[in-house]
């Protein structure tokens, strides 16, 4: 697979040949020009992500591949102000939920503003592999199930890629009454285990035995009248909603998340026709259907989190920008403790998502004073609690902050453990524990060469760090960046960011 431009140029030739498509063919299927693709094929062409995305979906074949950008490096020249206008992209972790959802519909589901992402090509690699029809129509994803899965077929590596293959249990078991999946992967954040899903599902008559790193799944469908979930997962609540979605009369979900990508995977549902009652609440009521089969649009809503990841760059930089397309049902709590420690910030009025349901804002940052620490600890919560995601945003912030703070990851095992990467760039962070760590400030960030955490979030507040440091830093092998953020070093660009990529 090719992993420079040159070879990139080669390969296309290559493809284009073994398909019989003409220069112009291939520039109506991406949507440029036939001397764009005249100068992609001379190896002139800077491939975006966004471009080798398009060539992918055209190809049916990826042009990015985990060895690609596992060798994706950042170079960074830091400390400067950032300024301008950057608009918030749509959900990874509603994507693929939804990806996942589509498979309950044997009619044509199009998810519209589709990120553009690892993780949502791992997922789409593995629904090909499959049998599923899921080809890209610019940023937009249109799905066609076939009418039996080819399980057999199943893209092994892609699926243990992302830990979201883990809902293909609630929908799968409305497919076969056997099947395996791989065991799950995703970000490195410790031991995390999959019981809460299995309690859910087992009252739908699932039985799950794990062997050889893969779950054996057998199902006896049956009807589960109440259910009370072991813990509130996002994850393992719209598993459940999926399982229920297909079982005809009524399900009580009990202690389900209300967090924005289960809010948008009920939407979604409701586009298919399932009735569901307490959206954005801890207590859901499914009336699933015998059958369905619809054809049916959904347009994602934007992420909290990417949301969060500007918000805490404009604090750490202490930069003047404005972050258009903000989920604010989703960022109230984290913006109230922000305002206690002296960040300062306008909003506008609210107004809709194309989904017509979830409410955004656009947010001004200023310039504020000296930030401090807050009061009491930062710690997560169930929504509407401050997000187990955004957390992580606060360990930056906390270092340029005057005074200590206390940051509680208890969620996740590991990953307060990473934190403590940014003592290579200045910060004070001392671990008190593998969930917990001390932060003292105020931090003046020097440059480093680090390389990247394998988990998301972990990574990219060393990001924030990197472009609040004055001098050159390196971030090296950022695929963990990758899965969750679209192009992330062009949009960086755009409000001023001094970023390259590099091999």
């Amino acid at each position: 697979m090719p992993v420079n431009q040159k070879s990139i140029a080669e390969y296309i030739v290559d493809l284009r040949k073994g398909r019989n498509w003409t220069q112009a063919d291939l520039a109506e299927a991406l949507g440029t020009s036939q001397s764009a693709i005249t100068r992609m094929e001379a190896g002139q062409q800077n491939f975006s992500l966004d471009m080798l995305n398009r060539l992918s979906s055209a190809f049916g074949q990826d042009l990015i591949t985990p060895a690609t950008t596992n060798g994706m490096n950042l170079q960074i020249h830091g400390g400067k102000p950032l300024s301008g206008k950057i608009r918030v992209n749509t959900s990874k972790n509603a994507a693929v939920a939804l990806l996942l959802a589509s498979l309950l519909n044997k009619g044509t589901t199009t998810l519209e503003n589709v990120p553009m992402i690892e993780e949502v090509h791992r997922i789409i690699e593995v629904l090909r592999s499959i049998g599923v029809k899921a080809n890209w129509d610019d940023h937009n994803v249109v799905i066609q199930p076939p009418k039996r899965l080819k399980l057999d077929g199943m893209d092994r590596n892609a699926a243990r890629r992302t830990r979201s293959v883990i809902m293909l249990m609630g929908v799968l078991m409305h497919h076969r009454n056997s099947f395996e999946i791989p065991h799950a992967g995703g970000c490195k954040l410790g031991s995390r285990t999959i019981k809460p899903h299995l309690y859910g599902l087992e009252k739908f008559g699932l039985n799950v035995v794990s062997r050889n790193r893969k779950y054996e799944v057998t199902v006896k469908k049956q009807a589960a009248k109440e259910i009370i979930l072991y813990e509130a997962g996002d994850t393992v609540t719209e598993n459940v909603l999926m399982a229920a979605a297909l079982i005809p009369g009524e399900t009580v979900i009990k202690f389900a998340s209300a967090n924005y990508m289960v809010q948008d995977l009920c939407f979604l549902l409701e586009k298919f026709g399932v009735n569901i009652e307490g959206i954005g609440t801890s207590t859901l009521t499914v009336t699933g259907l015998k059958e369905i089969n619809e054809t049916v649009s959904y347009s994602i809503s934007e992420d909290p989190i990417e949301a969060m990841f500007f918000i805490s760059l404009a604090a750490v930089t202490n930069s003047e920008l404005t972050i258009s397309r903000c989920p604010i049902d989703f960022l109230e709590i984290e913006l109230l403790k922000l305002e206690k420690m002296n960040f300062q910030y306008e909003r506008s009025a609210v107004y809709l998502a194309h989904n017509n349901r979830t409410r955004l804002v656009d947010l001004k940052t200023k310039q504020s004073p000296q930030l401090v620490a807050p009061i009491d600890k930062i710690a997560p919560r169930p929504y509407p609690g401050l997000n187990i995601d955004n957390l992580p945003f606060f360990v930056p912030i906390s270092a340029v902050a005057k005074g200590r703070t206390l940051i509680h990851d208890w969620v996740y095992e590991n990953r307060a453990v990473y934190y403590t990467e940014l003592n290579k760039l200045g910060a004070q962070i001392d671990l008190a524990d593998t969930h917990r760590v001390y932060v003292t400030g105020p931090t003046k960030f020097v440059a480093s060469e680090v390389v990247s955490p394998p988990a998301l979030r972990p990574a990219v507040i060393i990001l924030i760090a990197m472009l609040a440091a004055p001098g050159t830093s390196v971030l090296r092998n950022v695929y963990s960046i990758n899965r969750g953020y679209e192009d992330l070093p062009k949009r960086l660009r755009s409000i001023g960011a001094d970023i390259t990529v590099i091999n």
